[in-house]
């Protein structure tokens, strides 16, 4: 693996460095979440055998979608450029500059923006944000990096390349069409996934949930794609990061200026 015809970069360690940061983002929110959902669900299971048996599965499902984005990102374009630096032991901040303020700039309106979409919420999601908060270390994590390798680095990297290989034919670099059409299905599927918690906290889901969680969900997985697509991997990550910080402490004002 090569950026642009430099250095060839070390696959192994490249996949070390993403499934290492993915996996840390897995096992902190599955200690974040445990204790919560212990209060509100019957576990089948001890906790310590839930985070065991979590973690392995994470670090599993992880491995296969750094694997994807190692075997098939650069022939499509798409790299972790503060990563890749690790891999080759280059100093990263000169990949890490130009990532920051992208990922900024997407990150504090998207943090607003996800804010007031939460405000405004179902009724069974609203009453649901008064019982059930996981820690904000777990949200930056989870989302900021665990999330990105999963869908940006993994699963838009695998559809980007099916699109180029199949409806591209191979024919030059990647199109806009084409990179949409990985961030659009990519984005959908970053919704849909998180039906399944929405489920066991809720019993059931009702349509409105449904179009909510995945809407509101599938939005930002557009924005995180097209960073991913047109930055890198980190901007994805820093705006994703960014967006749970700002949401939440701007829950945290608000909440402090109606307690006052």
């Amino acid at each position: 693996m090569t950026i642009a015809g430099a250095t060839p970069i070390p696959r192994l360690r490249l996949g070390i460095l993403l499934w290492s940061a993915g996996v840390l983002g897995a096992v902190a929110a599955t200690a974040g979440l445990l204790p919560q959902l212990s209060t509100r669900v019957s576990l089948p299971a001890p906790p310590w055998l839930i985070m065991i048996a979590s973690s392995a599965q994470s670090a599993l499902i992880v491995a296969l979608a750094v694997w994807g984005g190692v075997a098939l990102g650069q022939q499509v374009g798409l790299h972790a450029p503060v990563f890749e630096a690790a891999a080759l032991r280059q100093p990263i901040m000169p990949a890490l500059e130009p990532q920051v303020l992208p990922g900024l700039i997407a990150g504090v309106p998207g943090g607003l923006l996800l804010f007031a979409f939460l405000r405004w919420s179902p009724p069974p999601i609203a009453a649901l944000q008064g019982q059930f908060s996981p820690p904000l270390y777990a949200r930056v994590l989870y989302g900021g990096i665990t999330e990105e390798v999963l869908l940006r680095w993994g699963l838009m990297t695998v559809f980007t390349w099916l699109a180029w290989r199949f409806v591209q034919r191979r024919s030059g670099a990647v199109t806009v069409q084409v990179a949409w059409l990985a961030i659009a299905a990519s984005a959908l599927l970053f919704g849909a996934g998180h039906l399944p918690l929405a489920h066991l906290l809720l019993g059931s889901l009702k349509l409105q949930v449904v179009l909510f969680v995945v809407g509101l969900n599938s939005s930002f997985g557009l924005l995180f794609g097209w960073l991913y697509w047109s930055r890198g991997l980190e901007a994805a990550m820093i705006a994703h990061a960014v967006t749970h910080l700002v949401s939440y402490f701007a829950t945290q004002i608000q909440q402090s200026v109606g307690a006052a």
